[in-house]
């Protein structure tokens, strides 16, 4: 298996994306595909005594870089030797497997589906981040890729995210939830009442298993193992979460030093506490996928250091073994609202 990487894109670009990925190709026997300025990249291996590209590790050269302040829109005009979509390029040509980047969220969008190309039939791609809950796991999309969305939009979302969570996540059935404000099937905007009629009739065909509308306080609870939303609330949901997790560690940490005896109390509960730092750091996922395209994009955080790199290969290798894209684009007829669907 082949993943590509942009060694590019990110606040720590090259060396994490350099030596992220090469740790991934020794931990979990991938292939990997470095893009980007040569120089640059096999500068970094010199600066940890490596003088020749390890086995399996090749570099695709691409000149420019994209920045995170460059218009989205405009990245296959003025970028079209960036690391992005030269990566984008090799994925949508065949050359790899999956493509990880840490760069510019908005052009990695646009150059996935333009590049890379959605699944024909899916409305829109959805950025889908896993998040911890009490109960385990839960995939949130769209967490950002679409601030505007249309019922369907969200029906699509609720089918993508049960394949992903069934697929990656390995939950059988998964429970599929729709952000809302209240759990009462007349809560919401017009956008809500039509997505929750749309998902319910799934739900009613056996398609999906629809547990109906979730509260945002209800989600790290465990309420449901999809949440579907649109882009722009979800993007809400998924920054609050990751601020109160942050709050959390920080009054935690407050805590234990606060006095002697609370110090000698941490010693007891260390491997408690590590075991809950390691839960909500996000270097340990990787990255959020974007739902809806032919091959595994994963999109890494842009200030994602080494291990957050490895691990977003990790991420990668895992989509193209389950055959998440697959199990879209194989069930996209059952996805259509309307008359669409007739």
């Amino acid at each position: 298996m082949k993943i590509i990487v942009d060694a590019m894109g990110g606040d720590n670009a090259p060396k994490a994306q350099v030596l992220g990925a090469i740790a991934a190709a020794k931990a979990f026997d991938v292939e990997i595909v470095l893009v980007g300025q040569s120089d640059r990249i096999l500068e970094c291996l010199k600066e940890e005594g490596i003088d020749t590209l390890p086995q399996g590790v090749e570099i695709a050269f691409a000149s420019q870089i994209i920045t995170m302040c460059d218009n989205p829109t405009a990245v296959l005009r003025t970028g079209k030797d960036s690391s992005m979509v030269v990566g984008a390029q090799l994925l949508a040509d065949g050359k790899g497997d999956a493509f990880v980047s840490a760069g510019n969220t908005g052009a990695l969008l646009t150059v996935a589906t333009l590049v890379a190309k959605r699944i024909k039939g899916i409305k829109r791609a959805a950025l889908s981040p896993v998040c911890p809950t009490a109960t385990g796991k839960c995939v949130i999309l769209d967490a950002g890729a679409n601030n505007e969305c249309t019922p369907e939009y969200l029906l699509q979302f609720g089918y993508m995210g049960s394949f992903y969570a069934e697929k990656y996540l390995d939950i059988k059935n998964p429970r599929v939830g729709l952000l809302n404000n209240g759990a009462e099937e007349t809560k919401g905007r017009d956008l809500q009442k039509e997505a929750f009629a749309l998902l319910k009739k799934a739900g009613d065909a056996g398609d999906l298993n629809f547990i109906g509308n979730v509260e945002a306080r209800d989600v790290p609870g465990g309420a449901c193992d999809v949440v579907v939303c649109d882009g722009f609330t979800g993007n809400i949901l998924l920054k609050s979460i990751e601020g109160t997790a942050i709050f959390l560690g920080k009054k935690i940490k407050e805590m234990f030093k606060s006095s002697l005896r609370t110090k000698i109390g941490y010693l007891f509960c260390k491997n408690g506490v590590t075991e809950f730092k390691k839960l909500m750091d996000s270097s340990e996922v990787g990255g959020a996928m974007f739902l809806g395209i032919t091959r595994p994009v994963i999109k890494a955080h842009g200030s994602s250091d080494e291990k957050a790199m490895m691990n977003a290969v990790r991420q990668a290798k895992i989509c193209v073994e389950t055959g998440v894209c697959t199990a879209i684009s194989g069930s996209v007829d059952r996805m259509k609202a309307g008359k669409e669907a007739e």
